[in-house]
């Protein structure tokens, strides 16, 4: 079985046309204005095929787009020839999230669509740090996740998504901190079907326990927001702000 976003890359635009891209990047705009600094450049952190990136560096943001998948960077690559002349290009970058490193600092970062859920507590705190040490005193860390309650409620489902040549499959399991879910991904080759599969783990993070990761990482004014897109969806939402050269208790 292969890794995640492997061969899901192709097909992932597709199969999350239902995601509410226009309100999700509202959203992390606004919250882009909530640190204590003006912000030019922007990390987009696993930002997987690029959506997001692009529709922030057409609002003048300058991006640095950072995915572990190069399936997924692949497919965000051919989609810059259609970003207009007057923003600047994302610079993409394939990297783990726990192994992030930049040229530079940034005034802000950014990661969205539920991707703090596929860092196991083990590598979240090495992740905050390596977010820390990137961010210009000041700037703003902006994420969501999904809830525990939520990612709890998927247990034991079966869930299917089908598009004109793509029917995607996928059951869910619930272990002891994590949702383990099986993916089966057929695609249409004419008169013959190919099939390919994934496997993805997203981890229960609570509010609290991401609250004091953060801050012990250097982070400070944390900041969780129940009301943001998807919130019946169990979609939470954390702002927090980089502090250098402070003590934290």
């Amino acid at each position: 079985m292969s890794a995640c976003y492997g061969p899901l890359a192709a097909r992932y635009d597709a199969l999350t046309g239902d995601v509410p891209y226009d309100e999700l990047i509202q959203w992390y705009e606004t919250a882009l204005a909530s640190g204590e600094r003006a912000v030019h450049t922007v990390l987009d952190l696993c930002c997987g095929t690029g959506t997001v990136s692009l529709a922030l560096a057409q609002r003048g943001f300058e991006l640095i787009s950072v995915d572990a998948s190069a399936e997924m960077l692949s497919v965000f690559q051919q989609k810059l020839f259609d970003l207009p002349e007057a923003a600047v290009a994302p610079l993409l970058l394939c990297q783990r999230a726990e192994e992030l490193d930049l040229y530079d600092t940034v005034d802000a970062a950014v990661c969205c669509l539920d991707s703090m859920n596929y860092l196991s507590p083990s590598i979240l705190p090495r992740v905050l740090e390596r977010l820390h040490l990137f961010l210009n005193p000041g700037g703003v860390l902006c994420f969501d996740f999904l809830s525990p309650e939520h990612l709890r409620s998927l247990d034991g489902g079966c869930f299917v998504d089908e598009r004109e040549d793509t029917l995607c499959l996928w059951r869910a399991s619930l272990e002891e901190d994590a949702l383990r879910y099986g993916m089966d991904l057929f695609r249409s080759r004419g008169k013959l079907w190919s099939r390919e599969q994934e496997e993805h783990l997203e981890y229960l993070h609570s509010p609290a326990g991401l609250k004091a990761a953060l801050e012990s990482a250097g982070f400070a004014r944390v900041r969780l927001y129940e009301d943001g897109p998807q919130h019946r969806g169990g979609r939470l939402f954390i702002t927090a702000v980089c502090r250098k050269g402070e003590q934290h208790g």
